[in-house]
């Protein structure tokens, strides 16, 4: 039954769809009213960010028994809210933590804690797979070096705990390991295993090269359902634990920047989603399979790719984003000042901060810069020109041009960018930093009122049927403003003096 054919019936008739986003540093469960697309309840576990088991330094793992258990608790809290009846929800949608591996046996035990995303142990094993495979072969199969993701992670596994490795029955992402709960079935999908360097996109399979490269058996891959489709149905032990009704199916999974975009009703090519928070993303879509010759970026498959219909996530971060905006507060802006006030202080600077340029590259290397570590720096002040209100401003010019930067690359693999989708938040809440991008990229921006878990519970209803594509399951997001192209001309003479100084 559509939304549609629902609107036709009783208004009493429920109809929920369940996301869930299963976090580092905590799980998000949205339910999601399937009418109206609002959220009808939601919470998260823990209430202090979750802890990450750091053994050796450069190493972060977690036990997913903890996202479970999270995962129970934040469902209760909105089955409580809601006072919503189990039976109403029709679908569960589940995002997650990219890139991070799950090892299981034949029985479904967790044989190791989880190696997750930000974990670097596997750097040196991606590296040389990728030189001795060869650059161009990984590049034009896997879309990416092999790096530091799922299958380099296993590899690390397989030579360094041999006796471990042996029990090893399935392989698995972390929202995988989800569903397998919920469920009792393991799964994945074309875009989990594209994000783990475990597809290949030349050959529109498992990646067998890289596999007997490290000499990974394929039969721990597991098998693989289309992202929107009934992948499992809540068991009756997970209804136990859950207070959820057992035969509930599990319709969609994708990672959190697919999410993320999915969110933002980012599915063609030419769109954008984009975050910026401490570390920034921008997250485009592709319709052609192409890459970066020098790797600056990550090509996933994206939610809504098949073998019929290339779509590729083409995501782009950045580490130095809205850091280096709260460094400004702290170092330079007036003690006390709101963010708010400090972007009143900053809009008294003309657009190019009258010549000065800030660096925004203070938080690690970049890997948009190839991996070199270039440091924060500020050019061009003039002592008796200049006050706070040019370097407040520039900085936040230095975080927009380097996205902008960014977005050339994706433009030179062929992403013809033309609206950029972000959520109300964080450095979008600037009226400097949103103009400032519309105006370098000539894109229009467009604000939402979304989340990951909400976003999942949408992808849910996509996977049921419940609504027939991505237009009728975002028709009620709230768009909360759009801001369109100006001053480009300006912007694009202060991007120019910006980049000569890089």
């Amino acid at each position: 039954m559509t939304v549609r054919q629902l609107h036709n019936l009783t208004k009493t008739i429920n109809m929920y769809l369940l996301g869930y986003d299963i976090g580092s540093s905590s799980v998000k469960a949205s339910l999601v009213d399937a009418q109206s697309g609002k959220c009808v309840a939601s919470a998260f576990y823990p209430k202090s960010e979750a802890a990450i088991i750091a053994v050796k330094p450069g190493w972060a793992e977690q036990e997913p028994s903890s996202w479970w258990e999270n995962l129970k608790l934040a469902t209760a809290d909105i089955m409580a809210a809601s006072a919503a009846d189990p039976k109403d929800i029709k679908a569960i949608g589940i995002s997650y933590q990219m890139h991070g591996l799950v090892c299981v046996d034949k029985d479904q035990n967790v044989l190791r804690p989880s190696i997750i995303w930000c974990d670097s142990r596997a750097v040196p094993y991606g590296q040389k797979a990728f030189d001795q495979i060869g650059h161009e072969n990984c590049l034009s199969h896997l879309l990416n070096s092999p790096g530091n993701f799922t299958a380099s992670k296993l590899a690390w596994v397989k030579e360094n705990e041999p006796e471990l490795y042996a029990k090893i029955y399935k392989i698995m992402l972390p929202g995988d390991y989800i569903a397998m709960k919920l469920s009792g079935e393991i799964c994945t999908t074309i875009s989990g295993l594209s994000e783990g360097m475990l597809w290949d996109f030349a050959e529109d399979a498992p990646a067998q090269m890289l596999l007997d490269y490290y000499g990974i058996d394929r039969s721990l891959i597991a098998d693989i359902k289309p992202t929107f489709s009934e992948q499992g149905r809540v068991s009756a032990a997970a209804a136990a634990e859950l207070g959820l009704a057992e035969g509930t199916p599990i319709t969609y999974r994708a990672g959190d920047q697919p999410n993320n975009a999915l969110s933002l009703n980012v599915f063609n090519p030419g769109e954008i989603a984009s975050t910026a928070g401490t570390s920034g993303v921008v997250y485009g879509v592709l319709g052609d399979v192409n890459y970066d010759p020098k790797s600056r970026v990550n090509t996933f498959a994206h939610v809504n790719h098949t073998p019929d219909q290339t779509r590729l996530g083409v995501l782009l971060c950045i580490n130095g984003t809205g850091i280096l905006n709260s460094w400004m507060k702290r170092n330079v802006a007036p003690e006390g000042i709101s963010y708010a006030e400090m972007n009143d202080l900053a809009a008294k600077a003309p657009i190019g901060s009258a010549g000065v340029s800030i660096m925004p590259f203070g938080n690690g290397a970049e890997r948009m810069l190839e991996n070199r570590e270039v440091g924060s720096s500020i050019h061009g002040v003039n002592f008796n020109v200049h006050d706070k209100s040019h370097l407040l401003r520039a900085a936040q010019e230095g975080i927009v041009f380097s996205f902008k930067y960014g977005i050339e690359v994706m433009e030179q693999m062929g992403m013809n960018v033309n609206k950029i989708h972000a959520g109300h938040a964080n450095m979008f809440l600037s009226p400097i930093f949103r103009e400032t991008l519309a105006g370098v990229s000539g894109a229009v921006i467009e604000l939402y009122d979304t989340d990951g878990s909400v976003g999942a519970a949408k992808g849910a209803g996509i996977g049921a049927g419940i609504y027939k594509d991505n237009t009728e399951a975002f028709a009620t997001l709230e768009k909360l403003a759009v801001i369109e192209p100006a001053h480009t001309a300006e912007y694009t003479e202060a991007y120019e003096t910006w980049k000569s100084r890089l």
